[in-house]
């Protein structure tokens, strides 16, 4: 060993810290450059707030498959137009969903909507 060390220097030849500038975390893709299953099915999902199942339980609305394919299709619709958040009319029940995380949040039935002023929300849809 003939290399020098001086003083607060252990290891003469070490290596220099690494850049501290940080990668953005990627997206995993498929081989195609299309987005994962996985990705794509949380963007189809419609999910429900704690709330709102508290809510669809305590009045008794149950919600058939095809309602929901319904639902999934109207948040399509109104994300299309810009809504946040938004009242669907589905089957004589009253949603509240917020848009951008396709999550309802609340419900009411027949009974509960009537003389009920709806707020904060930015867009309606009645769903046939």
């Amino acid at each position: 060993m003939t290399e020098r060390i001086s003083i607060g220097q252990l290891y003469p030849n070490a290596v220099s810290p690494a850049s501290t500038r940080r990668t953005p975390v990627q997206q995993p893709v498929t081989q195609s450059g299309s987005p994962t299953f996985q990705k794509l099915l949380q963007e189809q999902l419609v999910r429900f707030s704690h709330h709102a199942e508290v809510r669809l339980k305590e009045r008794g609305i149950q919600l058939k498959p095809e309602q929901l394919d319904k639902l999934s299709t109207a948040i399509d619709k109104v994300a299309a137009k810009g809504a946040k958040d938004a009242l669907m009319i589905l089957g004589g029940n009253a949603l509240i969903v917020n848009v951008p995380n396709r999550t309802v949040v609340t419900a009411l039935d027949g009974n509960a909507m009537n003389e009920h002023v709806f707020t904060q929300i930015d867009s309606a849809i009645i769903i046939s």
